[in-house]
């Protein structure tokens, strides 16, 4: 695809064409916030220092990147303007010599990107975010960064993602990938289960033709613009974040030894980042098989360094360690260490947990209170890590009745959920173990409910 001369080139005329619109936009582009990445880090800019600099010199310097970073969204918010106004931003060749700009004088002019539109002069809240991500793409280099986003509008309208939301693929990979809850800072969490590929007729279906490998992309365009419908573009004090966590499990996942396979991937990860820059926050891959390190490595050659920044690998007994660190065990699903579960009648994820702590080779209880009767009591309980021992029992208030032990001691390898009617006042114990030389973090919860007996409802 040729390239604009007015893309490629930096000329005296240019710079002056764009000084009034830097006066108007200059006030907005300083209350921009842009000196920090969306993980919270700083962008990696290229500097060469031959020893470390005094705090007096990093702070000069932090001020000269914030100048330069405004500097640079003033320009692209100019150069963008221009090229909307000039009709010109989806054009391949130049503008002065386009034919198709001479036959289409009235192109529109409100074309946006993701719900924003993307004429800075009209003032919109999102509009400088979105111009945001793409220099962050671009280390902040302009003319790469403009060129990135005249490239993504091109491939939109070519590869047309406008009506792609309507566009069904079947209920087979549904379940493939999901949005469920938001990580501890408010990113919406999207789920890849890849082990459904291990299904030789389901793998047979999504990549047995070239056709259904082409159809198996817009299917991946498709889940990522349905995760951005769940991301606001509204700034600070706005509400809402502008970007999502990728959680990709590979258990049960085949191999990628298949031809297809590789080049679907390689296609699939060169497409989302060329055209999604900036809007996963973090990805985190969790079960790895050891086969996976390999075929990273190959795909980290097609991805940025600043991509690759925001990789997390997790192995099978490092996974709810793993996202707990981000994910709040009430959000988390049970099958990853969570206690969020399907359908849930008994607790939300506005029940939140209680959280203890097992030293390396002692013993902790868990004291429910039931000074009630009348009531059934619901617990859940999940343990980073397993590899405790537990144990339930009902110690009634009155000295002269007997312990019920509800659940014996035994290993805990998954998420708990268990309950008890309470006929008498007392309380649940539940007595953990560990004896690992690793301490233990607990998660747990509770609540009671007005039950009737069962024999109320015999007679």
């Amino acid at each position: 695809m040729a390239e604009s001369s007015q893309i490629s080139e930096e000329t005296k005329d240019d710079e002056n064409s764009h000084k009034h619109r830097e006066l108007i936009h200059h006030g907005r582009a300083e209350s921009t916030d842009m000196d920090t990445d969306d993980d919270g880090s700083r962008s990696n800019f290229p500097t060469e220092m031959k020893k470390p600099m005094r705090p007096e010199e990093q702070f000069i310097a932090s001020i000269q990147m914030k100048k330069s970073r405004r500097k640079a969204l003033t320009e692209l918010r100019s150069r963008v303007e221009d090229a909307v106004l000039g009709n010109y931003i989806l054009m391949d060749g130049k503008p002065h010599e386009s034919k198709e700009m001479q036959e289409n004088e009235n192109l529109d002019q409100d074309i946006s990107l993701w719900g924003v539109p993307l004429l800075p002069s009209k003032g919109h809240e999102g509009t400088d975010i979105i111009l945001l991500k793409f220099l962050k793409a671009r280390d902040f280099k302009v003319r790469e960064a403009f060129n990135m986003l005249r490239r993504t509008l091109i491939w939109r309208r070519e590869f047309k993602t406008d009506g792609i939301l309507d566009e069904n693929f079947g209920p087979e990979l549904e379940n493939v990938v999901y949005i469920k809850g938001t990580d501890k800072e408010g990113h919406p969490l999207c789920y890849n289960v890849c082990g459904a590929f291990k299904d030789r007729e389901f793998w047979r279906k999504t990549f047995g033709s070239e056709d259904k490998c082409e159809e198996f992309i817009r299917w991946r365009v498709q889940s990522m613009e349905r995760v951005i419908q769940n991301l606001s573009f509204k700034g600070e004090g706005g509400g809402g974040v502008d970007s999502m966590v990728q959680i990709m499990d590979l258990k049960n996942s085949p191999r990628p030894s298949n031809k297809e396979l590789r080049l679907v991937t390689k296609k699939a990860v060169t497409l989302l980042q060329d055209n999604y820059p900036e809007l996963i926050f973090r990805h985190i891959i969790i079960n790895v098989p050891f086969w996976y390190y390999a075929s990273h490595t190959l795909i980290s050659k097609f991805i940025s360094q600043r991509t690759k920044s925001k990789f997390i690998l997790a192995r099978p007994s490092n996974v709810a360690d793993t996202l707990l660190k981000f994910v709040s065990p009430e959000t988390l699903p049970v099958q990853y260490g969570g206690l969020k579960r399907e359908n849930d009648n008994e607790f939300s994820s506005a029940d939140k947990a209680l959280e203890v702590i097992v030293k390396t080779g002692t013993i902790e209880t868990i004291k429910i209170p039931t000074p009630e009767d009348g009531v059934t009591v619901v617990w859940d309980m999940t343990v980073v890590g397993w590899d405790v021992t537990y144990k339930e029992e009902f110690i009634p208030e009155d000295e002269g009745s007997y312990e019920i032990l509800l659940e014996k001691g035994k290993k805990m390898g998954e998420s708990v959920r268990n309950s008890f009617y309470i006929n008498e006042p007392g309380k649940i114990v539940i007595t953990i173990g560990n004896a690992t030389y690793k301490r233990k973090k607990v998660f747990y919860r509770f609540r009671s409910k007005p039950t009737l007996p069962m024999y109320v409802y015999f007679e």
